[in-house]
């Protein structure tokens, strides 16, 4: 253990995910005691035991956060088991199949999950990182939040994850002043079931997937919890309303 989040109480939504395990691992090295956040239970119990078995503390919380009354008691579980709260990693989001599609249904739910979810994990969170005199946040966005990519066209994803952006930016200059840091977080294609199912479907796909960035194709996610943690912690204490992007060199194309 090291002292980087000694004392401190950290939120990771999306936790039962690839990134969000890894993230909600890494606080918990650090010394911080994690709110582990998902909708799917089974999966964010195996990342509560997982911290607990390396010597760490987490709780469990089974939310949808696109629900402001779920996020609310999210929150309520967290400063209620660990007396407060200082950072979270505002990570869970979803794709969908039919992006691509003009569907308004489909359009609507990934902006509820990706970013509507991300203003009511701030709006509960913030008012207990005021009561401490400090925090951080880091809501997760994507490259697709600094681009878009041209073969599918994901007019949700990519719309919501540059909002994401923008309600950042605003949160960041709206607590300033109250020493809290709201960054946002776009990382590259990272690996994942997902990634890997993709990868096992063709020879063609494996190969675009292993090259798809310059430095290295596909990000492991410890990578990118990584770059989580650096922007929550106090290493960064001068870094706000910033668009973390790691991409392995992507965007420089």
């Amino acid at each position: 253990m090291s002292a980087l989040f000694t004392g401190k109480v950290v939120i990771v939504t999306g936790a039962g995910g690839a990134i969000g395990r890894a993230a909600a691992l890494g606080f918990a090295a650090e010394g911080a005691s994690v709110t582990v956040c998902d909708l799917r239970e089974e999966p964010a119990m195996q990342t509560v035991e997982a911290i607990r078995r390396a010597g760490g503390q987490a709780t469990l919380a089974v939310a949808d956060v696109s629900v402001s009354d779920e996020v609310e008691r999210m929150v309520q579980t967290t400063v209620q088991t660990f007396g407060g709260l200082d950072c979270a990693f505002n990570n869970a989001g979803i794709t969908h199949p039919e992006d691509s599609l003009w569907d308004e249904a489909v359009f609507r739910k990934i902006l509820d999950v990706n970013l509507v979810s991300q203003m009511l994990c701030m709006k509960f969170e913030i008012p207990h990182m005021l009561a401490r005199g400090k925090g951080s946040i880091v809501n997760m966005s994507s490259i697709m939040g600094v681009i878009s990519q041209r073969e599918p066209i994901l007019q949700g994803y990519t719309s919501s994850k540059h909002a994401t952006i923008g309600l950042t930016k605003a949160a960041a200059l709206q607590y300033a002043r109250s020493n809290i840091r709201v960054n946002a977080l776009c990382p590259g294609v990272t690996r994942s079931p997902m990634v890997d199912a993709a990868m096992a479907m063709s020879d063609a796909i494996r190969e675009a997937l292993s090259n798809y960035a310059p430095l290295r194709g596909v990000a492991e996610p410890a990578e990118i919890a990584e770059c989580a943690i650096w922007l929550c912690s106090d290493k960064s204490s001068f870094v706000t309303g910033h668009a973390l992007v790691a991409d392995g060199g992507y965007t420089a194309q």
